[in-house]
């Protein structure tokens, strides 16, 4: 068996397939697993509804809060407090099964809304999504958990590509939706709104979890102490991070201060938690956990700044902003669709490393709409293949991830996938919220008319996409080394 085929036979959900049952009723909305797919998928419906309409509506937000200047703060608390939360739930699934990580994550998610739907200042609202992260970390991992126990290794392309499918409504209702409230109610009610979706996940997916994948995946095994070390280089991986992103944001001679001791807490933080050799791109699960944080880093960097630069710059409605995006929810679930197919398995490392050229090619392309002449809808044709190209990277990530991981190693194997993926998001968000900072990014907020775009400091917006272009690229290099020499 090379390294990447299927490892059924380490696969106990396997054992829950009906003999001789039909392929339709075996398959991710068969009798088999119905109530548990449908329960998770409304699980990321959520999420992905959060993401969409919170995005559309930060940056009446920042401006009303006076807090521009720490715009990437709110997108990055975000992933901060949800390294540690990985980490935690990681080892928290493996040990006791992903139901009760999962249950207090979607709580701590929509505490997190609540509190900054709240905030009557900006440090409260940042502290409001730094809490929601926690919820978001537990709950991502303890998903990859559920789809490592309850689904065959046959199923688990198709229920991931399910995952990317259920951004497609939510990236088209969700701009629509929360652009309209942020017009008509207040940028508030989008993020107090949100919280009444949670009851119906909780409703859906813990039952359906509870009786597919709760539970050490070894009933019959002693339960392991949770490993200490590791949740103190969880703190210290996000504690640094944190540091490092206030260092970005105040940018003075002190900061080098913060600066230094977020470095040296990240550093060890990083090698401990991180598969050996993730960071020289060594072939197999190291190149993977790499490749999913590069993507995700760029991407995400970018995309954050889409909505500021579009109200900003050529004065779109917060509403017309967020829906020169939605295109992509589409175009992200066909690229995960195309990657689920086995015939495209063969193919699977030159798909990935075309698809990051893809990615780079559209951040690259998004700022040209800073240019009066180029139309907007540029971004929104450039968006939709960045996020096929996504779809693709994303997608084959998590099937190469659990390809590789025993039953009992999936947690903390995707516990390093998802720090990758948000260490990327702060580390990069942190990079590019200094440099829009330094440029006078910070002052767009108080110069734009109640009509339109200000005009002023579009470099400050460039430079922010030009560099994460180059870093996708970086990604195409590595998504050549998914394989190891012998498969």
């Amino acid at each position: 068996m090379t390294a990447l085929e299927p490892r059924d036979a380490e696969v106990a959900p396997e054992a829950d397939e009906i003999p001789g049952e039909p392929a339709e009723r075996s398959g991710v909305l068969g009798r088999t697993h119905r109530a548990l797919s449908v329960g998770i998928i409304a699980v990321i419906l959520l999420i992905a509804f959060e993401a969409t309409a919170v995005g559309t509506a930060m940056p009446v937000a920042a401006r009303e809060l006076n807090g521009v200047s720490l715009y990437a703060f709110a997108f990055s608390s975000y992933f901060t407090t949800s390294l540690f939360a990985m980490v935690l739930s990681g080892q928290w699934a493996d040990r006791r099964g992903p139901l009760a990580p999962l249950a207090t994550g979607i709580s701590a998610f929509g505490a997190g809304l609540l509190l900054s739907g709240t905030a009557d200042a900006m440090w409260l609202f940042i502290l409001g999504r730094a809490v929601q992260g926690l919820g978001g970390g537990l709950v991502i991992v303890a998903l990859y958990v559920v789809v490592s126990r309850a689904y065959p290794s046959r199923l688990q392309p198709a229920i991931l590509a399910a995952f990317s499918a259920s951004w497609v409504v939510p990236s088209v209702v969700g701009p629509l939706v929360s652009g309209t409230v942020t017009e008509q109610l207040g940028w508030r009610w989008v993020f107090v709104g949100i919280p009444v979706l949670v009851v119906f996940p909780l409703a859906i997916a813990l039952p359906a979890i509870r009786r597919k994948a709760a539970g050490p995946a070894d009933a019959g095994a002693p339960v392991p102490a949770f490993d200490r070390r590791r949740i103190r280089l969880a703190l210290g991986i996000s504690l640094g991070a944190g540091l490092l992103q206030y260092a970005g944001q105040d940018l003075r001679w002190l900061s080098l201060l913060p600066a230094a001791v977020g470095g040296a807490l990240l550093v060890p933080a990083v090698r401990g938690l991180l598969p050996r050799g993730t960071y020289v791109a060594a072939r197999g699960l190291p190149s993977v956990v790499l490749l999913r944080g590069i993507a995700a880093g760029a991407f995400i960097a970018a995309e954050s700044f889409v909505p500021l630069m579009l109200v900003t710059q050529r004065g779109l409605s917060p509403t017309m902003a967020g829906l020169s995006l939605a295109v992509g929810g589409a175009t992200w679930a066909f690229g995960s669709w195309v990657q689920s197919r086995p015939r495209m398995e063969p193919y699977r490392d030159w798909m990935v490393s075309g698809s990051m050229v893809l990615v780079a090619a559209a951040i690259a392309t998004t700022p040209s709409v800073l240019i009066a002449a180029v139309p907007v809808w540029v971004v929104a044709v450039a968006w939709g293949v960045g996020c096929f190209g996504m779809g693709t990277v994303i997608a084959s990530t998590s099937v190469l991830l659990l390809q590789l991981s025993a039953p009992d190693e999936a947690g903390a194997n995707s516990a390093a996938l998802q720090i990758s993926d948000g260490l990327s998001n702060v580390m990069l968000l942190a990079i590019g919220g200094a440099v829009f900072a330094a440029l006078g990014g910070g002052a767009v907020g108080h110069t734009v008319a109640a009509s339109g775009a200000s005009g002023s400091h579009p470099a400050a917006f460039a430079a922010v996409f030009l560099p994460m272009a180059g870093v996708a690229l970086v990604g195409a290099w590595v998504a050549t080394r998914l394989r190891t020499q012998q498969s």
